[in-house]
């Protein structure tokens, strides 16, 4: 805590997801189509998607087709959105295979999660919370495969 004590002093969530791609249109197909957000606006070389709440939880950005991938080194690792159930976790899935993106599948303990990469290279992360099911609070460095099929009719 600060030395004000001022609770309000601190962020209490994360606001949004900005992105840069090389090309708008492909982008906003992907994620409005995989991940389910709307696009809320667009303006020139930008569109912003919601999920309904705010006026936007990612913002894309294109930055022309001839632009590098993502590096390797220091840098974002993901941007990770949680579904609410495990019938949520399987569509993606499915809409990943559809499209033949290589999906990896991580069971952590404490989630379920799908790692993917857009088709700019930016790291995705899909993931269902688990702990209450699991009675697991820390992640302890559980990284297990798991098919996703399996999670069709989890409520």
């Amino acid at each position: 805590m600060s030395s004000t004590d001022d609770e309000t002093a601190a962020p209490t969530m994360v606001g949004h997801v900005h992105l840069k791609v090389r090309r708008i249109e492909p982008a906003v197909e992907f994620y409005t189509s995989v991940l389910d957000l709307e696009v809320t606006e667009r303006y020139d070389r930008f569109a912003f998607l919601s999920y309904g709440d705010r006026h936007h939880d990612v913002a894309l950005q294109a930055i022309g087709g001839d632009a590098p991938s993502p590096s390797q080194g220091v840098g974002l690792y993901h941007a990770a959105f949680e579904v609410p159930t495990g019938a949520a976790l399987a569509a993606i899935h499915e809409r990943l295979q559809e499209r033949g993106v290589r999906v990896s599948p991580v069971d952590h303990g404490i989630s379920k999660a799908l790692y993917f990469d857009d088709p700019d290279g930016n790291g995705i992360e899909v993931y269902l919370d688990t702990r209450e099911q699991t009675g697991q609070e820390k992640w302890g460095g559980r990284n297990e495969p798991f098919d996703p099929a399996e999670l069709v009719d989890d409520p």
